[in-house]
């Protein structure tokens, strides 16, 4: 989770339903301004595009899982410190494991 980045854009939710560049956006001038649901095109007959409200709400899906399992992981962090500390570790010594 240390490089991973959060969610940002369809796009980031478009690639989690299928594998393979099944998807994508009419009118790119070299840039990413036009990859918006409006200009998305599927380029498999075997997929459905699926609605703008479903893009948004798996993209806001995503962003509470990340955001949560980011939550759990300094969670999770904070706990074991604790318990080392317990245990009688020092800061340094924490630190070095």
């Amino acid at each position: 989770m240390n490089n991973i980045k959060r969610p940002n854009h369809i796009e980031n939710y478009l690639v989690s339903l299928h594998d393979g560049q099944w998807f994508g956006f009419k009118n790119l001038n070299g840039d990413d301004s036009n990859k918006v649901y409006a200009n998305l095109i599927i380029h498999d007959d075997s997929k459905t595009k699926p609605t703008e409200q479903e893009c948004i709400d798996g993209l806001a899906q995503l962003q509470s899982d990340f955001d949560t399992a980011k939550t759990n992981a300094i969670t999770k962090k904070a706990s074991a410190v604790t318990k080392l500390k317990a245990l009688g570790l020092t800061d340094a010594e924490i630190e070095a494991l």
